[in-house]
């Protein structure tokens, strides 16, 4: 069997490659875990990492590019394990014939990315290959957090009862990014969500106790990421087609493309898993920012096994697996 671009889709494939290559060849208790961020013990508190690598066609795109998602990507991976991110390593694997002028443009907008994230980018590395190797530019990172708390946030806190919140409208990074790709027009422009989430986050993890768990809908989307937070969790949830937040351009484009938008990457938004008492109030506190003022309650958790349901605006009601197959490859 060969590697296959369904591999890299954050699907089932992938899961399936994280079990039977990683995760038996790198047999850490940390990464057992499988998290976003892995959460380790140092003399003061804990020290989470993440690794992430990018190799997102076009570098650039409708509300970022390469050095932007780079360094979104890494810090929301810390965020949403309530670690406060701190410290990044960056690697960039360039292409024989890049241009510097555009390099340049990249790496201003990764350094302004990390300064409005608060993040440090404290090492670095680069190499250059030959050109038709590597598509222009690929970008490795390396983040580090602190966390006081390591239980705060957990599978095993979701309860049936809780609510499931999006911060903001789903499928606009994949949207964006289609669109630039197969050189479509949108009017109005359809940016990427792509924006480091840390400043929403820690804020919310301190006002609000019943905040249980937290993930980023990257590559899989929503449903991806929701059932594979309902199958390690052993519950089951179910989600309101109405209630979710989809911008009416983002969604003229999806009809258009014949896309779900359930199953298209976000790199600006976090799902969170919040005791129905406090869930109206998380909703509120993002709703004063401009960038989330789709926030809202689109699910609940029930007792299960797994299940993700969509209660569909028709009144009925579609299992959502994870994604199989590559709607849209290299999107990060």
């Amino acid at each position: 069997m060969k590697i296959l671009l369904s591999h890299g889709d954050g699907g089932l494939l992938t899961h399936d490659l994280i079990d039977g290559v990683f995760r038996e060849a790198f047999n850490d208790a940390a990464l057992q875990e499988q998290n976003d961020a892995a959460v380790m013990p140092v003399q003061a508190g804990y020290m989470a990492i993440t690794t992430d690598s990018f190799v997102i066609h076009p570098l650039e795109f409708p509300g970022g590019d390469i050095g932007k998602l780079a360094v979104a990507g890494t810090v929301n991976d810390l965020a949403v394990s309530g670690a406060v991110p701190a410290y990044m390593s960056v690697g960039f694997i360039l292409e024989e014939g890049l241009d510097i002028a555009l390099l340049k443009k990249i790496t201003a907008s990764l350094a302004a990315t990390a300064r409005e994230a608060g993040v440090r980018i404290v090492a670095g590395d680069t190499k250059v290959v030959e050109k038709g190797k590597c598509d222009g530019m690929y970008i490795n990172t390396t983040g580090i957090g602190f966390i006081e708390r390591p239980e705060r946030l957990g599978y095993n806190r979701i309860q049936p009862g809780d609510r499931i919140i999006i911060n903001g409208g789903i499928a606009e990074h994949g949207v964006a990014v289609l669109g630039e790709r197969a050189g479509i027009t949108f009017d109005p422009p359809l940016p990427s969500d792509c924006r480091p989430l840390n400043r929403l986050i820690v804020p919310l993890l301190e006002q609000f106790p019943s905040i249980r768990f937290m993930r980023d809908p990257t590559r899989g989307g929503v449903a991806t990421t929701l059932k594979e937070i309902a199958v390690s969790a052993g519950v089951r949830m179910v989600l309101d087609e109405e209630l979710l937040p989809i911008q009416p351009h983002v969604r003229g484009a999806l009809e258009l493309l014949g896309m779900d938008p359930l199953y298209l990457a976000n790199e600006g938004k976090v799902l969170m898993i919040v005791a129905e008492e406090e869930a109206a109030g998380v909703v509120d506190h993002m709703r004063k920012h401009p960038d989330y003022r789709l926030a809202a309650v689109i699910g609940k958790v029930e007792a299960g096994h797994g299940e993700v349901i969509l209660q569909t605006a028709l009144g009925g009601a579609r299992e959502l697996q994870m994604l199989s197959g590559t709607p849209l490859p290299r999107i990060c």
